[in-house]
Formats: structure tokens, sequence, C-alpha cells
């Protein structure tokens, strides 16, 4: 949760991710989608720039890379070093987010595109459990500036630099503006956990946040 409280229950945190890949799941069904490059929508000019503090300037991206597998993320400013792991979709279509015996995983939308690749890779994790902080407990602290490294099967480090935070409330949710490709010719990358407050009543979480960073550059040395 963003305000640091973790609710405590039988269960029950499951709701916002839950609730978060459950739209991405119908808007992809809903599209017909099974390669997420086809979600990229032409843009013009920095489509993130909007709510960037002044004075973050930004590196120029780095041209897409070759497709391989995600297996480690590790985002040092929020103290976050984690295996990634597939995840597919459920009988009804949404993404389908690690189990709760594994919050410390990062789950990573195996039909679509590969973090490195032209496009955007979508990375899902809990925020918390029902006794201690989970894989993205301190993602909505996330900087424009921040780096995020992913080792991949190959052997190469994908480096991303984030460039916009947005936390999204249900009744606000903007699937395209959540997922959808900022600019066609970049490889993107979507950091996605629960947000706002903890609503005991619903047992759901009362938002999203969704952090959005674009590939920036190809180091030798490992993400870990």
């Amino acid at each position: 949760m963003a305000d640091g409280e973790r609710p405590h229950g039988n269960g029950r945190l499951v709701t916002g991710v839950a609730w978060a890949v459950l739209l991405l799941g119908l808007w992809l069904w809903g599209r017909e989608v099974t390669d997420i490059h086809g979600l990229s929508a032409p843009t013009t000019g920095d489509a993130a720039a909007v709510g960037r503090p002044l004075g973050i300037e930004l590196p120029p991206a780095h041209k897409p890379m070759a497709g391989a597998e995600p297996q480690h993320i590790d985002v040092s400013a929020l103290k976050i070093e984690a295996p990634v792991k597939a995840r597919g979709l459920d009988g009804s279509g949404a993404i389908d987010p690690p189990p709760f015996s594994q919050a410390g995983v990062v789950g990573w939308y195996g039909g679509g595109v590969k973090p490195g690749e032209r496009g955007t890779a979508l990375l899902v994790g809990h925020v918390d459990t029902d006794t201690r902080p989970a894989v993205f407990y301190r993602l909505s602290s996330a900087k424009p500036g921040d780096k995020v490294r992913v080792a991949r099967d190959d052997g190469s480090v994908a480096e991303f630099t984030v460039d916009d935070v947005q936390v999204f409330s249900r009744d606000r949710f903007d699937a395209q503006k959540a997922y959808g490709q900022r600019q066609s010719d970049r490889a993107e990358l979507r950091l996605i956990t629960c947000g706002g407050s903890f609503d005991r009543a619903s047992h759901t979480y009362t938002a999203n946040v969704v952090v959005s960073a674009y590939l920036t550059g190809v180091p030798d040395a490992p993400a870990r």
C-alpha cells in the first residue's frame, strides 16, 4: 500500500493486483491480442513529460534488443532484487499473478513482449502479504531517472530508465495509459502493483501504481 500501512487478513490482499491484471486480460481479450507489440500507438514528442519534475534530464532511448526471456530484476534505488517468472492467463482471460507463497517473485506476462524488445513488457508483483512487505512494496517511491535492470536468459542485461510514475484509482483506471506503448519505436517496461489504501469493506485496494520505463542501455555487468 502506498501509505505504508499493511492490512491483515486471510488471503484478501490479492485483490488489488488481481483487479489490475484482470483489466489487462480483458483488454487483451477484447483486442484479440496475443503479442503486445500490437498495443503500440503512434505518439509524438515526449509522452511521459507531463508530471515529470522540472530539471530531470533523461537519457536517449537505446535501440530495441533481440528477444530473450527475463530472469531477474534489480532496482537498486528501491532495494528491489528479485527473480522473474513467466505468468500466463487464467480461465477468465486475466493474467495470473504470482501466488502469495512466492511474494518475493515478480511476474512477467509471458504471452507478450520480452523486456528489451520493441513494445511494452509487463511486470507485476504484490505490494505486501498478510504479515510482511512483498516484492513491490517500495514501488510507489520510484522516481524518474531511477534505473531498472533486467537480466535475460541469453546472458544480456537490459537497462531501463524510469520516465513516469502514476497512481490510477479504480474509478479512473485507463488501460491504454497504463499498458499501451508511449513511443512506437522504443522498448518499454511497466511495473505494476497495488496502491492507494486498502478498503476493508470491499477487500480491495483503491488504486494501482504503474511505473513506466524505457530501454536506455545494455551494460556488460550482470544485474546482480
